[in-house]
């Protein structure tokens, strides 16, 4: 980011290939829609050009990334309202066996993450799945790392509420720890 801030522009294409798919798969947990989510992690690199100057030398880089991610997702449901986007194929080809049941576990659990509020479905989306860290978050949504536990954890347990009603089978769905 600093050759970027240098004003070496073509830099922002090692940063792309570096993290594009990462937040292309942040984008598409949050939303259920790829073609949303290949826009808005093109707004986020045009984003990142326009404003490189916020960047600080001293910050990680990833923190500034989600941050301007999370601006763009926000910005997006702001503008419209915000629906509960269903999975853009539903016409897949049943796989056999155990495979199949793993694959409707987790279309029954993709169908939940849809079903939590936008900001639960974010936190979560951000540790479990994007890998990062409770401080990491804290910067990101500016808020003390012990209340990103808590939120998270909640969130957890609103996820296997969510989780156990679409199934019909209380007790399924076990949470695990993390960070």
């Amino acid at each position: 980011m600093a050759a970027v801030q240098g004003g070496d522009s073509s830099a922002l294409g090692e940063l792309f290939n570096r993290h594009h798919a990462a937040l292309y798969r942040y984008f598409l947990r949050l939303s259920g829609s790829a073609a949303l989510s290949e826009d808005l992690t093109q707004d986020v690199f045009l984003r990142m050009l326009r404003r490189g100057e916020t960047w600080q030398p001293d910050a990680r880089f990833t923190s500034w990334m989600y941050r301007i991610a999370h601006n763009a997702f926000i910005d997006h449901t702001r503008r419209s309202k915000w629906e509960t986007a269903m999975p853009e194929k539903m016409d897949i080809p049943a796989p056999a066996g155990r495979q199949l049941e793993q694959d409707e576990e987790h279309a029954l659990l993709h169908r939940a993450l849809l079903l939590l509020p936008p900001d639960k479905r974010e936190l979560l989306v951000l540790s479990r799945f994007q890998g990062l860290k409770y401080e990491q978050i804290g910067e990101l949504l500016d808020v003390e790392t012990n209340t990103v536990k808590v939120r998270v954890f909640r969130a957890l347990g609103q996820l296997r509420e969510i989780y156990e009603r679409l199934s019909g089978r209380p007790g399924l769905f076990a949470v695990g720890g993390r960070n």
